[in-house]
């Protein structure tokens, strides 16, 4: 971790060798005492007799025994328990473990100690000799320890009683960082002096200094001074600049103290004290010292990239600590190459957030806002937890409303000015802005492209009256996910609405419905009637409606499909047995619990968007599921892999009924419920579902190479309100990442009826074998709860290997990591079916 430095890696001139220098040293203190004694003349006017000088030299070898007693003595007690040098020349630091998407580039982290380990060369000459004149100017003479400075500050220490004088030189601060806790005391002091001899009897200079730069804290959770340049300037340590490197150099004295984002006018004179100290030393010039300290401090902190994709990362973070331990995802610098595609990340992003910004505002202005005067608090320290991102253009955060008056809004967030001017409330149809807002609310609001006049972020009013979209993509060719968002705000709730929130699914459960049908027969060019039916049950008749009060006779099954009639949908059902069904929806990958009654069919039952996604993905796969997965592949900090993370690969129905199934999700989207996506003129297929009262709008679709599911609701199972279906509020979300999906994809196409199967590269395994369940017979039809006793799903299958492509490592990056905090599902998750879903 630490290799030997060559000579041209040293400051001023090469080390010598450390045991060299300590017994060169050990020989001069001999020498000198030897002298002392050899030279002390006892005959002197001073003396009136040689017995009197007898007792002299008697209690002088006394008195120096005695303090060679007591130092070995001290010696003793306060390094019984130090460690061992070898355990240093063996010390690995914690490093930050990365999340790397499938281009390569780093898109999240997770560390205990946000640092880059780095080689002494990487370490600009700048930048040393800045750490030198202000921490330790004899660094390249000393052995570890500046006798005056440290009796100099013990001189201190005693004058005032204190022990808060400082005298630790670099070496010093080096075996404090690594060994010693930070307790102010003459025994732990001793304890450093001890261990700085030894470190420097056993490194080079260039090691100890190598050490000491990577291991350094510097604030904010920011370890060594590449670490530093990362998070402080966004760049690399080499590149740092004279005045970059000054200010860096100036924060282990007090990285909180002078913290440059907390208290610039400290970190600008603890700054400008770093240059004069080396120009006094010679190291720069008077004009390099007046640019330097008449430039800003020059910060660039960007947007931590945790906050692009922190639902994935989250994922991420807990299958790979359940697999490893948090101790090494969290200290071991990892490399995790995941199956994220940044690009598509960042539009499934905007579709989520700008799709759930329609939804409110088709619904108006519903005020309520929480205001942080009525609550007590104060402006000027309010604190949103959106702020810890830095407002970016496209970005919804919310603002702290500082004034209102009738035409112009200012407003707070974090420490930037924002404002809105008329026309950024329109779609309120408030005429005054002080209508809407008062002085100390808490409004949404959406950041614009362009700043305004008076350089002020301009703003645009939005509304989060507790809407939730979640949305997934996973490549149908290998399973891999490649965007996901679990809601829309991760600082108020890291609850992942696509991988945790089962909901009531509506119509888009009747692929599965008509996939059984199809096994048993039937075809889409076959009638059936759409017309009023009751069903017998124990609990006595049952009649079901289709979403639009209204039937449609005698029609195709592929126009039933197309418009997603509910009569035909029961009628299949009941025809092949709704156990039959729910066996086909687990051979597709469900896991949930289905309850057996026939309103199962219109989607009756608690999915997540996970599942849904991973199941959809078997139609335009010709009948194979791969199951989706977030990671590639492990390697550690040396490249050397922990793990190739292998997909469940498996056949799920045959590839005749999955083109079969295809013509039928194709026409959703060609003239059916989804036909608002036929305006992207690309292969697509699909399935709306709708829930009752509107709780619930889903999209789940497909091109020949993506697969996409969406999802809107509130997490309480509020209802959405009137005619927002899965078409209306849902598929605008799906159509705009989509688009993007498909872009590079002009000419791909779904396989003809009459084409060859697909070849896959990878083995399968059987399908799964049918869930047992209770006979049609004892089935209820009308039941409104799950049945505790209904069948539990099929054991996954057995892992087949699927081959990982090839990504290059990047250079290593720190990056900002988010706390990680308990995930609590909202009490509506453990709800059961309480009514039939409609669409």
């Amino acid at each position: 971790m630490f290799p030997a430095s060559s000579e041209n890696d040293s400051f001023e001139s090469p080390d010598p060798e450390p045991e060299n220098r300590f017994v060169a040293f050990m020989r001069r203190a001999w020498a000198l005492l030897r002298h002392l004694i050899l030279n002390f003349s006892f005959h002197g006017p001073q003396f009136k007799s040689r017995r009197i000088a007898r007792r002299m030299g008697f209690f002088a070898l006394l008195g120096i025994s005695a303090l060679v007693g007591i130092m070995a003595g001290l010696t003793f007690v306060y390094s019984i328990d130090l460690p061992q040098m070898e355990d240093l020349a063996h010390y690995r630091p914690n490093t930050t473990t990365e999340l790397l998407d499938v281009h390569g580039k780093v898109f999240g982290s997770f560390a205990l100690e946000r640092r880059v380990v780095v080689r002494y060369s990487d370490f600009p000459p700048a930048l040393r000799q800045a750490i030198i004149s202000i921490e330790d100017k004899s660094f390249q003479r000393n052995w570890g320890v500046n006798l005056i400075r440290a009796f100099g500050a013990a001189y201190k220490d005693l004058h005032t009683h204190t022990r808060a004088q400082g005298s630790s030189t670099l070496t010093m601060q080096l075996a404090r960082n690594l060994f010693l806790s930070s307790q102010k005391t003459y025994g732990r002091k001793l304890q450093e002096i001890f261990l700085s001899v030894q470190i420097e009897r056993r490194f080079t200079k260039s090691q100890i200094f190598e050490m000491y730069a990577n291991q350094i804290y510097l604030g904010h959770g920011t370890y060594g001074f590449e670490a530093g340049a990362e998070f402080y300037f966004s760049k690399r340590a080499k590149d740092l600049t004279l005045q970059e490197c000054a200010l860096l150099a100036g924060l282990p004295k007090g990285p909180e103290y002078y913290s440059p984002i907390r208290h610039p006018e400290r970190a600008m004179r603890r700054r400008n004290l770093v240059l004069n100290e080396m120009l006094e030393d010679g190291k720069i010039t008077l004009d390099q010292a007046n640019a330097a300290k008449a430039a800003p401090l020059g910060l660039h902190i960007e947007t931590p990239p945790n906050s692009v994709a922190p639902y994935f990362v989250e994922e991420v973070r807990r299958q790979l600590e359940k697999e490893y331990g948090a101790d090494l995802v969290h200290g071991a610098g990892l490399k995790v190459y995941t199956t994220l595609d940044l690009d598509l990340q960042k539009v499934a992003n905007k579709a989520v957030m700008e799709g759930t910004a329609a939804y409110e505002r088709r619904h108006g202005w519903k005020g309520r806002l929480a205001n942080v005067l009525s609550s007590g608090q104060d402006l000027d320290t309010y604190r949103h937890p959106d702020w810890a991102q830095t407002p970016e253009p496209g970005s919804y955060v919310h603002a702290l409303v500082m004034s209102a008056t009738p035409a112009k809004v200012m407003l707070k967030i974090g420490a930037r000015n924002t404002e809105m001017v008329p026309g950024d409330w329109t779609w309120t149809q408030a005429v005054k802005a002080n209508s809407i807002l008062k002085t100390g609310d808490v409004a949404y609001v959406r950041v614009e492209p362009a700043p305004l006049p008076d350089g002020n972020l301009h703003v645009k009013l939005e509304q989060d009256t507790g809407a939730q979209a979640s949305m997934m993509a996973v490549d149908n060719a290998n399973g891999e996910v490649l965007a996901m968002v679990g809601g829309r705000d991760f600082a108020l709730s890291q609850f992942n609405r696509a991988t945790q929130a089962q909901r009531q699914v509506g119509s888009s459960f009747k692929p599965y419905v008509y996939t059984a049908a199809v096994e048993a027969g039937t075809k889409p060019t076959d009638n059936i009637v759409d017309g009023p039916v009751t069903f017998p049950t124990p609990n006595g008749p049952y009649t079901p409606h289709n979403y639009e009060p209204d039937y449609k006779g005698n029609m195709s099954i592929l126009a039933a499909f197309e418009e997603s009639r509910n009569i035909p949908a029961l009628k299949l059902a009941a025809k092949v047995g709704i156990t039959k069904v729910i066996e086909v929806a687990h051979r597709f990958g469900l896991t949930s619990n289905i309850p057996a009654f026939l309103p199962i069919a219109l989607g009756a039952a608690d999915i997540t968007l996970f599942e849904q996604v991973g199941a959809y993905t078997v139609f335009p796969n010709d009948g194979v599921r791969i199951q989706p997965h977030f990671i590639r592949k492990v390697t550690q900090a040396d490249g050397q892999p922990l793990e190739d993370k292998l997909p469940e690969v498996k056949e799920v129905i045959s590839v005749e009924t999955a083109r079969t199934m295809m013509t039928l999700l194709q026409g959703v989207v060609k003239a059916g419920t989804g036909a608002a996506a036929s305006s992207l003129k690309h292969p697509l297929g699909g399935k709306t579902g709708t829930t009752n009262d509107y709780t619930d709008a889903w999209f789940i679709g497909f091109s020949p190479s993506v697969t996409c599911g969406t999802w809107i609701g509130f997490d309480d199972r509020t209802s959405l309100g009137s005619k927002e279906t899965g078409a209306k509020a849902a598929l605008p979300m799906w159509m705009d990442f989509m688009r993007a999906a498909i872009a590079d994809k002009p000419n791909e196409t779904f396989p003809s009826a009459t084409a060859p199967k697909k070849v896959l590269d990878v083995p399968m395994t059987p399908a799964a074998a049918p869930v047992k369940a209770p006979a049609d017979t004892d089935v209820d039809p009308d039941a409104d709860a799950p049945d505790p006793d209904a069948p539990k799903p099929v054991p996954a299958p057995k892992t087949v290997p699927l081959p990982d492509a090839p990504v290059a490592a990047p250079a290593p990056v720190v990056r900002q990591t988010p706390v990680a905090k308990p995930v609590t599902p909202p009490a509506s998750e453990t709800h059961g079916v309480s009514h039939p879903p409609q669409d």
